[in-house]
């Protein structure tokens, strides 16, 4: 999408992101990967306003993040505990963090498919691998395609709708790319706004591929934090991956 680089999502969604997520989703994601890191150090990839990093960090546990967007990051240190977290302004694409190596790496939220290249979610699988430890966890947090939600490589939903605001998304769908557009649109008190939002969708067993190329392996996929099964029916998925035993 012409003119949304690495920044933009924090630059347009830094405000009201930490809107976006169910505190109840939140506790069952921070209880899974606390359970995973095992008392070792985190790397979080696109830490954002730290909704994840900083209940990890109270555990007692030694994080570090990277984010592309300052206003993000600002998010982060604005909290407590958040200028404690050591953060490094960066690509997720191409990054190399100090600290490491990292008992647990992780990528939530849909975010890989931010990157919306194969070339650079293959990187970021590199750049994770590279900075884990030896029995390290790579855990990746995101939705499973549904192209039939697309009519003619378009689709339109409706968010909200009362008396005083509308709010919707409109797409476009390229299968040949795996590349979604979206286009945000709010209207609240006659105030107007667009959050535009590109994406390019894996499916899980591309994700598998991506990690071998990495020189790692599936160890662990759920369909949710509380860890249950991955089945035909799933609509998202935790994977966690590892170097091969």
């Amino acid at each position: 999408m012409k003119g949304y680089g690495p920044a933009t999502f924090g630059e347009l969604n830094a405000e009201d992101y930490d809107r976006l997520h169910d505190p109840g989703t939140t506790d069952a994601a921070v209880a899974a990967l606390a359970a995973l890191a095992n008392g070792g150090r985190v790397l979080e990839l696109a830490i954002g306003t730290g909704r994840i990093a900083l209940p990890l960090a109270a555990r007692g546990l030694s994080v570090h993040g990277i984010d592309a967007s300052p206003d993000m990051i600002a998010g982060l240190r604005a909290k407590p505990g958040g200028a404690a977290v050591p953060v490094t302004i960066g690509d997720i694409a191409d990054f190399t963090v100090e600290g490491g190596p990292f008992d647990l790496v992780v990528l939530i939220f849909n975010t890989l498919f931010n990157l919306t290249t194969l070339d650079a979610q293959v990187n970021c699988f590199k750049c994770a691998a590279a900075h884990l430890a030896s029995n390290g966890r790579f855990v990746i947090e995101a939705f499973v395609p549904d192209v039939a939600a697309f009519r003619n490589g378009q689709s339109f939903r409706v968010r909200e709708i009362t008396a005083q605001s509308l709010a919707f998304d409109a797409a476009r769908h390229d299968p040949v790319s795996q590349t979604i557009e979206y286009q945000i649109v709010r209207m609240r008190d006659g105030a107007f706004s667009l959050t535009p939002l590109p994406m390019r969708y894996a499916w899980p067993s591309e994700l598998d591929l991506m990690a071998r190329l990495a020189g790692l392996e599936l160890h662990e996929r759920w369909s949710d934090w509380t860890r249950a099964p991955f089945t035909a029916e799933s609509r998202a998925h935790i994977s966690v991956y590892g170097r091969p035993a």
